[in-house]
């Protein structure tokens, strides 16, 4: 894979540099045609109030770019990619021209999203799983930047629907990670516990992959198992049609996707995205038709990089 970030960082920054400089050309005109028709020093004062403002939503929209440039000269520290080897066996298979682009992402999200404990305390380890989450199921998409995501609340065990992490006997459902909506909009909330298993099990089971594929299904407006920013129009009906074909397996009992894929379309594509990334030479062989679209919307072929 390539993905050359200066460049194409610096060639934002260029552009709204050029754009910038074509509204300052055209406050420039309208002002002089203004000076012959009215008094000068309300012109001077717009033109100044509109050089403010052109200067000020430039910042704004390049703000971002120049700190990407920025942490583009930082050394990723070795301790984390240490720890990345240790819990990733994604990322322990890449070769090293995409571990630098990997690392590079690390850097990006961990800067750009705010990722908080709730009553507990988080470590490197669970920061740079929460960013590798983030990153193997848009690995194939280098500049893909989770526009509808702002903010990850770990919280110290699975919470009901309550968010609470004490559970007694007879209490609402379990959850171990969930995209938040209403007042949590813009907010993944993980279990640390659940998050940290997830690495350290290979049993088709990663609620951090599931909750970002979950992230990634809703950015074209719907979380409905049908992720149309990366999938083709030309793939959504072979891809339903398989959905389809693998749910009545798995009512029958004759499946080993996760039995949780039959909640809903969006449920089946989390579940088995976490099939996908965890044991895709399992997958491969116990559902070939299946894993061959996974590779398409995600265009990646893990099995093969292994």
């Amino acid at each position: 894979m390539e993905a050359d970030f200066e460049t194409y960082y610096q060639r934002l920054v260029s552009k709204s540099r050029n754009q910038a400089l074509l509204y300052v050309a055209g406050v420039v005109i309208f002002c002089a045609i203004l000076w012959f028709y009215s008094n000068p020093l309300p012109v001077i004062m717009l033109g100044g109030i509109c050089f403010l403002l052109i200067f000020i939503l430039y910042r704004r929209s390049t703000n971002k770019y120049y700190q990407r440039l920025h942490l583009l000269n930082i050394s990723f520290p070795e301790t984390w990619q240490d720890l990345l080897e240790k819990n990733s066996v994604f990322y322990a298979n890449l070769s090293p021209a995409d571990k630098k682009i990997f690392n590079q992402r690390v850097q990006f999200f961990l800067a750009e999203k705010k990722v908080e404990g709730i009553d507990t305390n988080l470590d490197d380890t669970v920061r740079l799983l929460v960013a590798a989450s983030a990153i193997i199921p848009t690995f194939a998409f280098p500049f893909f930047e989770y526009p509808n995501l702002k903010q990850v609340l770990i919280y110290p065990n699975a919470f009901d629907e309550k968010f609470r992490t004490e559970h007694t006997a007879g209490q609402e459902r379990i959850i171990a990670g969930m995209v938040g909506n209403m007042y949590l909009n813009n907010t993944l909330l993980l279990s640390k516990p659940n998050l940290l298993a997830g690495f350290q099990n290979q049993d088709n089971s990663n609620v951090g992959i599931h909750e970002f594929v979950h992230l990634l299904d809703k950015a074209d407006g719907a979380i409905d198992g049908l992720p149309e920013i990366f999938l083709n129009n030309a793939y959504a009906i072979p891809w339903l049609q398989v959905l389809k074909a693998e749910v009545k397996k798995m009512k029958k009992g004759q499946s080993d996707i996760n039995p949780y894929g039959l909640t809903n379309n969006a449920e089946f594509l989390a579940v088995v995205s976490e099939y996908f990334f965890d044991n895709p030479e399992k997958l491969n062989q116990n559902h070939p038709e299946l894993y061959r679209l996974l590779c398409t919307i995600f265009q990646q072929d893990p099995e093969r990089s292994r």
